[in-house]
């Protein structure tokens, strides 16, 4: 658990501290008062009448002031704007925040990425706190956002047959380069890179979704390697999924398996492996986001605690009289 603003809570004890202080040192009024002498007052103080009386206004001074200092100190705690405590504010508007890239490996014109872009295109409609994005083999088609209509309407429309789409190379403009080759561990290295901040964890979920094949022809030099893609996704706390068309060599099975993702054949329906992924999505975080996102305040504990004090407060009149 922390808290957003620390003053507060140095603020709180002090203020505590000054009360029990002048309480202390500072005479009440009952004690100021001079009381009229009386005689064989030990009768009085051995009656059971007289001792039931005393240890009720005993425990009540002490419930009463266990409730209020109780109260006190969730009161200071909300103040704070605490973070990390069990929340239901992390699941109104579609879950916790989560950044979603999607990674394709191949053109839109393979079937399972047309299918994956159409999942995707209708799954916009249910979320809240999510970003989306999407990276081909060479450019980042749609930057994170959460422009949620931009995003099905970018995603639907290169999910359309070839023919009715419009600029077909905005998708995967064809480059030809002369000492070098695409392959897989770049591909998945601009796709990490798309996340912001992406070398540090933050308090936003990240998953990865690529789709494609487990390798890529052999060629010129590589910019990455597996092991260097594998500490960059596992730096920045990104869960690598996989959805392989064609034969699985075993790279993507085990940098998903490293990164607590998965790697599942595209098989006849993707939307089945889809839907396994999204079932399955990266741990809730609580730390503070490097970029400046913080994790969600969740003050829902304390202010539970700080009303039922104060109705405990109340009521106990009501439960003395009784």
């Amino acid at each position: 658990m922390g808290v957003t603003w620390i003053p507060f809570v140095i603020a709180g004890c002090v203020a505590l501290a000054v009360c029990i202080a002048v309480v202390l040192f500072r005479p009440m009024g009952a004690q100021r008062r001079r009381l009229r002498p009386l005689a064989n007052t030990e009768r009085l103080t051995l009656l059971p009448e007289y001792t039931r009386a005393v240890r009720a206004r005993t425990v009540a001074a002490v419930v009463t002031i266990v409730l209020l200092a109780v109260a006190f100190a969730a009161s200071v705690l909300v103040a704070a704007r605490p973070t990390g405590l069990p929340t239901t504010a992390t699941r109104v508007g579609g879950g916790d925040p989560e950044d979603v890239m999607l990674c394709m490996g191949a053109p839109s014109t393979d079937p399972a990425v047309a299918a994956t872009l159409t999942y995707f295109a209708s799954q916009v409609d249910g979320f809240g706190t999510q970003r989306i994005g999407l990276t081909s083999a060479n450019r980042r088609v749609i930057p994170l956002t959460r422009d949620y209509q931009y995003a099905k309407q970018t995603l639907s429309d290169y999910a359309r047959p070839a023919d009715q789409r419009g600029d077909v190379a905005a998708f995967s403009a064809p480059v030809t380069y002369v000492d070098y080759t695409p392959n897989l561990d770049d591909l998945l290295t601009l796709c990490l890179t798309g996340f912001p901040d992406f070398e540090h964890p933050t308090a936003q979920r990240r998953s990865l979704i690529y789709v494609g094949p487990d390798s890529t022809p052999p060629g010129g030099p590589a910019l990455f390697s597996a092991d260097r893609v594998r500490d960059l996704a596992l730096a920045g706390g990104v869960q690598v999924n996989a959805v392989v068309t064609g034969r699985d060599d075993g790279a993507l099975s085990d940098l998903a398996r490293a990164t607590g993702g998965r790697a599942l054949p595209a098989g006849p329906s993707v939307t089945a492996r889809l839907d396994d992924i999204r079932d399955h999505p990266p741990a809730a975080r609580v730390s503070d986001d490097a970029d400046g996102e913080r994790a969600p305040e969740s003050p829902d504990v304390p202010v539970l605690i700080a009303l039922a004090a104060m109705l405990a407060v109340a009521g106990w009149p009501m439960v003395r009289a009784r």
